[in-house]
């Protein structure tokens, strides 16, 4: 018997190896990044916010412009759902309803009161604001609800407008801006990198000094004189082009640097020479033997830079630069969080921001564990 489990145990062992050797790059990466509990974790956080902003219209029970206001609410504090009050408990979820009275003690301004006695219960899948699910798909029913009234998990703002709704599609709006973003500076990148490391020579020199001269432009003076001559008019769609097309056409150089890296180490390799031999031109070269080369590490790349696309996008609506009311990004959401009236009276501003900052966290631990997996040295080092 102890033989026989020697050599079942050899016999796995056997496969394990062989299994290591024969297996891709993508597996292996991917079974370095498994071994990283905080890369998965985070990985796994990442993925629940951008389905939930994928899925905002659905998730979220009200339209988050100014459409779906509750005039009836204004400033209102979250409101939690609860089983149990002071008249009992329920098998299902309620809130207790608000009124909206003048009071004297407050010289006849409008004042909002919760009524202990009245229960509104939750429902589910209720019908409500229309949507177009990814743009195109038309829909009215929403995840949950309340019978009559509404119910603001996170409060509503100074408009009446539910927080809740707001943060769900605040980060699908910065998240396509990071994508867009990402992209425009992916394809720049490849292209001017990838011409520079293969060619060389002056033609690199040249390349490195417009790259050297791009990466010295400071970002926050371009974007006030490029917000100085946008027209006051300009529609959210269009301010939101082009706020993504200019983070893109300032975040192509560092890439386009490790690109270039990567080019000079292989240009010379045998297989590239084979390539020329075989008369291929220096496009079909860059395109079908070199990039492929380092997909892996160009990846991990854009995964690293996608926070900092959403940094940026984040940093300039907060100033008043970005994108605007009535575009719900996290950015415009932490510049209504400004005010000292805010800090002091209305904390539940503040909640997107615990968004923001595990969205921004999530994308550096995914980008330093696919880093760290990419990395056939790193465990070594360790």
């Amino acid at each position: 018997m102890t033989d026989m489990a020697e050599t079942t145990v050899e016999a796995e062992a056997q496969r394990s190896k062989e299994a290591y050797f024969t297996a891709s790059q993508r597996q292996l990466i991917w079974a370095r990044f498994k071994k990283q509990r905080a890369a998965m974790v985070a990985a796994a956080v990442l993925i629940v916010l951008i389905v939930s902003g994928i899925f905002a219209p659905f998730l979220s029970p009200y339209d988050p412009t100014i459409g779906g206001r509750n005039k009836d609410y204004t400033n209102g504090a979250p409101q939690i759902p609860k089983f149990c009050d002071k008249n009992g408990c329920s098998l299902r979820p309620f809130i207790h309803a608000v009124e909206r009275e003048r009071s004297i003690k407050t010289n006849f301004r409008w004042v909002t009161t919760v009524n202990e006695d009245e229960r509104n219960y939750l429902t589910i899948l209720p019908k409500g604001d229309d949507y177009r699910l990814f743009g195109f798909i038309p829909g009215n029913r929403h995840l949950f609800g309340v019978q009559e009234g509404k119910i603001h998990l996170f409060g509503t703002d100074e408009d009446g407008q539910d927080i809740f709704s707001r943060t769900l599609h605040a980060i699908w709006t910065s998240l396509q801006v990071g994508m867009i973003g990402v992209f425009i500076a992916f394809v720049l990148a490849l292209i001017i990198g990838g011409v520079s490391g293969y060619y060389g020579g002056w033609i690199d020199g040249v390349i490195q000094m417009i790259t050297d001269a791009v990466r010295t432009v400071p970002a926050i003076p371009l974007f006030m004189a490029v917000a100085a001559f946008m027209p006051p008019e300009l529609s959210a769609e269009a301010r939101f082009f082009y706020i993504s097309i200019i983070l893109g056409f300032i975040g192509w150089p560092t890439l386009a640097r490790r690109v270039r890296t990567h080019l000079l180490t292989e240009r010379n390799q045998e297989y590239v020479l084979a390539a020329q031999l075989c008369g291929a031109s220096s496009a079909h070269v860059i395109r079908r033997h070199l990039l492929p080369s380092f997909t892996s590490y160009i990846i991990v790349d854009l995964v690293i830079s996608f926070p900092y696309m959403v940094l940026s996008e984040t940093a300039l609506s907060f100033i008043g630069l970005g994108l605007k009311d009535p575009v719900s990004s996290l950015g415009v959401l932490l510049q209504k969080a400004t005010s000292a009236d805010v800090m002091l009276n209305y904390q539940w501003y503040f909640i997107p921001v615990l968004f923001f900052i595990a969205l921004v966290m999530a994308f550096v631990f995914v980008g330093d564990g696919l880093r760290d997996a990419a990395d056939p040295y790193s465990e070594a080092q360790k």
